[in-house]
């Protein structure tokens, strides 16, 4: 009995020194910073963004799918005539929830980049405003964080304007992924729908449209400022069936997010890319960024890269109910010079050199 006590009384004193031990070694880690802290909470920000914009679409149809098969098919079937019921919604002014804007993660998501709002001019409340926002990049990031976040205070610099900004309507058709866009403030870029924000909600709106859209994250990377604006023009008609003034954006810093492989016009693989873009409305990009656990490693999110998005002075255009062509000519002439006024202003100031020009395609 005594050599049990006094096996049970060395294990005991093992234990307990081995615990000790354990414990003077987690106190000797050093605990993370405040800065290890922040770098980690805007990495998961960030992750978060990517994830639901590349994935939840998707992964939503696909669930609703799956459960169609199962003891829970009704919840797909409801959905489903829910949205048929709430088809039109996201073109008639959608559901947006402003709280949405004012959430803690846009500011850990601003501050990855960081992203900067710049104003250069005043916008009256009196007046309704189209913002070009350019370049497109990959997953417009500049335009998303300023235009639907409010984390760069837009509403501060511009006091009485309520942003909005449009993107594929074919994104409105996805389920669940529909209602996340419009809860954000987020619209589908028809006519239709820009129509309503610039003819239903009085004055001091400011519908920002990323004119180059799909076709101009073909000619996205670092170093190269190219846009596809040339030969588009319906942004123009619908200003001026509405009076609602132009106003040109640039992010400078969006193409330095992602590298992606750019193939050559006239090769295979851009004409399919081509193809897929008029039939979906987007164009697939073969892009990378850096990993999740280290900058250094390739992965899907952005670098991170300072983004400043100067707004420029408003064009004023008149309200003219069927414009014509020459008109139309005219205001889009207007629109390009106060845009390539305003990049050439301000290029030396974020990370440009005085002989970069803007291409306009």
């Amino acid at each position: 009995m005594k050599t049990i006590i006094a096996a049970c009384s060395q294990n005991l004193s093992g234990s307990r020194a081995s615990l000790q031990t354990a414990l003077r070694t987690l106190l000797a880690v050093p605990w993370p910073s405040q800065r290890d802290v922040r770098s980690a909470l805007q990495l998961l920000a960030v992750l978060q963004w990517v994830l639901s914009f590349l994935l939840l679409g998707t992964v939503s149809l696909l669930l609703l799918i799956y459960l169609l098969f199962t003891s829970l098919w009704l919840v797909p079937v409801l959905y489903l005539a829910w949205i048929i019921f709430d088809w039109d919604t996201p073109e008639k002014g959608g559901r947006r929830l402003a709280s949405l804007r004012r959430w803690t993660v846009w500011k850990h998501f601003r501050d990855y980049f960081p992203v900067k709002l710049v104003k250069t001019h005043d916008l009256s409340p009196s007046h309704n405003y189209i913002i070009g926002s350019h370049p497109h990049g990959i997953l417009c990031v500049g335009a998303f964080c300023n235009f639907i976040t409010g984390s760069t205070g837009f509403e501060e610099l511009f006091p009485g304007i309520r942003s909005f900004l449009t993107t594929l309507a074919g994104n409105f058709r996805l389920p669940v992924f529909r209602e996340y866009l419009m809860s954000g403030g987020l619209y589908p870029v028809t006519r239709r729908a820009i129509g309503y924000l610039l003819s239903q909600k009085g004055t001091g709106n400011a519908v920002a449209i990323v004119i180059g859209g799909a076709a101009e994250s073909l000619s996205c990377r670092p170093g190269v400022t190219t846009l596809i604006l040339k030969n588009r023009k319906g942004f123009v008609r619908m200003a001026l069936r509405h009076g609602a003034f132009l106003v040109p954006s640039f992010s400078f810093g969006e193409n330095d997010l992602f590298r992606q492989v750019v193939f050559e016009e006239g090769s295979w693989m851009r004409s399919i890319q081509r193809r897929f873009q008029k039939m979906m409305g987007f164009a697939p990009c073969l892009f990378y960024g850096r990993g999740l656990m280290s900058c250094r490693s390739r992965g899907f999110l952005p670098y991170a890269r300072p983004i400043t998005t100067v707004v420029g002075e408003p064009v004023a255009v008149p309200r003219v109910e069927n414009p014509s062509r020459e008109l139309v000519d005219r205001y889009h002439e207007l629109y390009i010079s106060a845009l390539l006024k305003l990049f050439n202003e301000n290029k030396t100031k974020y990370g440009l050199s005085e002989s970069d020009e803007l291409h306009i395609l």
